[in-house]
Formats: C-alpha cells, sequence, structure tokens
C-alpha cells in the first residue's frame, strides 16, 4: 500500500515538473518573441524615419510630401502641408525617444520648423493646405484652402513639442495661441465646416458632422482652448440619424443627455459586433487621433472601446474577403493617392480594390499586437520594404506594389511604434498641456453603448 501511494506521489511530481517546465519554456519563448518583435519595431522606425533626414529642406525645416521610385530613380513632391509638418515634428520626438537622434538634434530640427511656421502667411493664424518647402511660400496654383482638420494636426504637433522640449514652449505655445478655430466653426449647427477657401471667399458646403472621423482631434483641441464651446463634442453624429436611409445601415441606440445637450448614441453592427462607424470605413479616420488623444486609456466604454472593435472588424473583413493581409485605408497608389476601406464599416463607404498600406498595421498595434506582428511578416515576404520603411501599398488582387513615401503615412508609423514600445509616450506629451488635459473629461464620460 506504502509502496504503491509512493508510486502515485512521484507520477504527480513528474506531472507537476513536466507542467511546470513546459509552462516555464512557453514563457520564456514568449518573452524572447516580444524582444524579437520589439526590436524589430525599432529596427522599422529606425529605417522610417530616415525619411525625414533625407527628405526635408535643409533651410526651412519643411519636410516633402512624397517621394516616389520610378526607374530607380526618385521623384520628390517638394510641397507640404500642416499635417506633414505635425507628423515630422512627432516623428523627431519619437527618434529622440527611440534612441536614433539626441535630444539636442531633435530641438534643433524643430526650431528651424517653428521659425519658418512663424514666417508662413495664415489666415486667422490658421495655415494653408499647402506649402513649397523651399522657402514657406504658399502654392497658389493649388488653391487657398484652410482646413480644419489639417489645422488640428498642426496644433498638435506644436502642442506635444512645446511639452517634450520646454525650451520651445513659449514658442509653440504663441503659435497656437494665435490659431483661431472659431473662424471655421458654425455655432447655429455646431459643428466645423471642412475649412475656407480664401482666393473665393467662402467655406465649404459641408461639415464635419461624423464624430468618429479624423476631425475630432482638431474639436477636441478648439474645446480645450476655448475656441468653442464644448457643446460641440455632443452635436457631431454618432451615426446619422435613423431616418437617413442613405447610410449604409440602419443604425440602433438611443437618446443620451450629455451636459443637456441631446444625444442619439447610435451604432452599427456587422458580424455581431456593435460599433460606431466612421465616414468610409477605413482605419486612417478611425485609429490616427488615438496616437494623440488618450482614448484607449480614458475611453473604456468610448473612443477606446470603439477602436478595439473597429481593428477587430478590419481584421475579420478582410479575413472574409480572402485577402492575405489586412490594413484597408487611404494610400498612394501608382497613378496618384485613392481612398480605400473595409467598405461596412463606414456610414458611406468608400471603395475596396484590394489594396493595403502598412500604415494601417502600425495605428493597430496596442490593440491587436499579435494580428499586427504575423501582418508585417506577410507585408514583408511581399517585398514592399525598402530603404525607408514600407512602401506605401500593394493591391493583394494584382501584387502591385506603389514604391511611394508619403510624410503622412511615414509619421503614423513613427509615431504608432514609439507609443507602443514607450507606453504610450507621445500621448502623456500631448495631455500634459493645460489644453488636452482640461478636455479629458469629454473621453471619459461617454458611453457608446457597444460592450
Amino acid at each position: 500500500m506504502l509502496r504503491k501511494q509512493k508510486k502515485i506521489s512521484i507520477l504527480i511530481l513528474v506531472f507537476v515538473v513536466v507542467v511546470a517546465t513546459s509552462l516555464i519554456l512557453s514563457a520564456i519563448n514568449k518573452a524572447k518573441e516580444e524582444w524579437n518583435f520589439k526590436k524589430e519595431l525599432k529596427t522599422i522606425a529606425e529605417d522610417t524615419y530616415r525619411y525625414f533626414e533625407d527628405f526635408t529642406d535643409y533651410e526651412t525645416g519643411l519636410p516633402y510630401d512624397i517621394v516616389r521610385i520610378k526607374n530607380e530613380d526618385l521623384e520628390e513632391g517638394k510641397h507640404t502641408s500642416p499635417t506633414n509638418i505635425a507628423m515630422y515634428m512627432l516623428s523627431t520626438i519619437s527618434a529622440d525617444e527611440l534612441g536614433f537622434i539626441s535630444g539636442k538634434e531633435a530641438i534643433s530640427r524643430i526650431q528651424k520648423i517653428l521659425n519658418t511656421l512663424e514666417k508662413m502667411d495664415k489666415w486667422n493664424g490658421l495655415y494653408y493646405n499647402w506649402y513649397y518647402t523651399k522657402d514657406g511660400s504658399i502654392m497658389k496654383d493649388w488653391g487657398q484652402f484652410i482646413s480644419q482638420v489639417d489645422n488640428g494636426w498642426l496644433s498638435a504637433g506644436l502642442i506635444t513639442s512645446g511639452q517634450a522640449y520646454p525650451s520651445l514652449q513659449s514658442q509653440t505655445s504663441k503659435i497656437v495661441k494665435s490659431m483661431d478655430f472659431s473662424a471655421l466653426y458654425d455655432p447655429k449647427v455646431g459643428q466645423f465646416r471642412g475649412g475656407y477657401f480664401v482666393d473665393k471667399g467662402e467655406y465649404t458646403g459641408h461639415h464635419y458632422g461624423t464624430f468618429y472621423t479624423e476631425p475630432r482631434l482638431g474639436s477636441y483641441i478648439a474645446i480645450g482652448k476655448g475656441d468653442v464651446s464644448a457643446d460641440h463634442w455632443w452635436k457631431m453624429y454618432r451615426t446619422q440619424p435613423a431616418k437617413d436611409n442613405w447610410q449604409s445601415q440602419t443604425p440602433k441606440g438611443e437618446m443620451r443627455n450629455y451636459h443637456g445637450i441631446d444625444l442619439f448614441q447610435g451604432h452599427y453592427e456587422y458580424n455581431g459586433v456593435k460599433y460606431v462607424p466612421t465616414w468610409g470605413g477605413s482605419m486612417f479616420e478611425a485609429m490616427m487621433p488615438g496616437m494623440i488623444m488618450k482614448e484607449k486609456e480614458l475611453g473604456k466604454n468610448g473612443l477606446g472601446l470603439n477602436n478595439q472593435h473597429y481593428v477587430n472588424l478590419q481584421i475579420a473583413y478582410a479575413k472574409e474577403k480572402g485577402y492575405s493581409a489586412w490594413g484597408l485605408s487611404p494610400a498612394a497608389t501608382p497613378d496618384g493617392y485613392s481612398e480605400f476601406a473595409a467598405t461596412p464599416l463606414g456610414i458611406s463607404g468608400y471603395k475596396d480594390d484590394g489594396t493595403v498600406t502598412a500604415y494601417a498595421s502600425f495605428l493597430a498595434l496596442e490593440y491587436a499586437k499579435q494580428d499586427v506582428m504575423e501582418n508585417i511578416k506577410v507585408l514583408k515576404e511581399m517585398k514592399i520594404y525598402g530603404k525607408y520603411g514600407f512602401y506605401d501599398s500593394v493591391n493583394l488582387n494584382t501584387n502591385r506594389v506603389t514604391e511611394a513615401y508619403l510624410a503622412l503615412d511615414q509619421g503614423m508609423i513613427m509615431v504608432s511604434v514609439t507609443n507602443y514600445l514607450l507606453d504610450g509616450i507621445i500621448r502623456d506629451h500631448f495631455h500634459s498641456n493645460k489644453i488636452a488635459s482640461e478636455a479629458e473629461y469629454l473621453l471619459l464620460e461617454e458611453d457608446f453603448m457597444i460592450r
């Protein structure tokens, strides 16, 4: 009897040792996989930042909008936008945080940008959509448009730079203070107009009424600055009203009241998952503001939760279509630039022709690490990686690669990688400014009712 009990005890001990060893080896393999992935991300970021080092005007500090590779020759787009400038500033902070350049060098590069920004022509403190990089003059042949979303990104870049480098704060704060977002606001509707044509003396015919799109960052900053009332946040549509039958599906939801403002808390549903839609169904609209705003940290029942659902659905949609990779979002094409999306995720819905872009994966890093890891591997196998990181897009149906780099998309990759590797450090810089921190309640309060 004792011998039998001893034998059982030994078997139990052996089983425990085997299980424990298996768990330890699994933990070691996961840790090794994570370490290798972080190392790969850092290499990608270093290659990506080289774009800004090689394609930025030395005198003005303004980054080129796009560089295309044709027959091994470079076609350099020596023009830039407020968003491009913001992406360069944020990427430079990222390069410093990741150790690619020194803090002194980062300050020098951003200082050059600020000196140029101060001299550039503006309208009510807001910047035009396109400037020549050689001297910062307006590209009048491309029209004289003032964009809410572009100025929102520029102000975000300025605020973040001032917080990352206190020696620049006086200069950045002065520029941001002079940017009068109320000049684009329609108080009768409670929404921003898309922009203003200075040469024509007229506003766009549309408003930015859809909430879950990239202009929400500009709205957040304008409220934080005090340029517009906080009521504006609750006067944007989470979905269009249910009676508007032109939208891609009839939303479900109920009326909610926030600070005395009635809001239709609407949502769509796809594959049994509830979500608040973007306008077109792209990753760009959904995820770009979360690089700067603490949506993930503060919007547990709102924007942060919706971001998670949106990423999951983008991945699921690509799998349903039989695509070998995912990441449907506006990108460069061989003939120009076009909008792409997981069409059902949008109120209107951009097209899907099988074109995916790498930056869309990086925007999802903090929500779907394993999926991103696998997607990066698949994309690299398609030979779309070059000297400056990932080429901008590949069509999965034709396997045609667009050998181009965009400042905008390079910047999204840089910031997304930095936030992932350094626990949201770019968002921390932004939110350490009073403009951002005083509006945090907007992120905290809302419940999208999509759990």
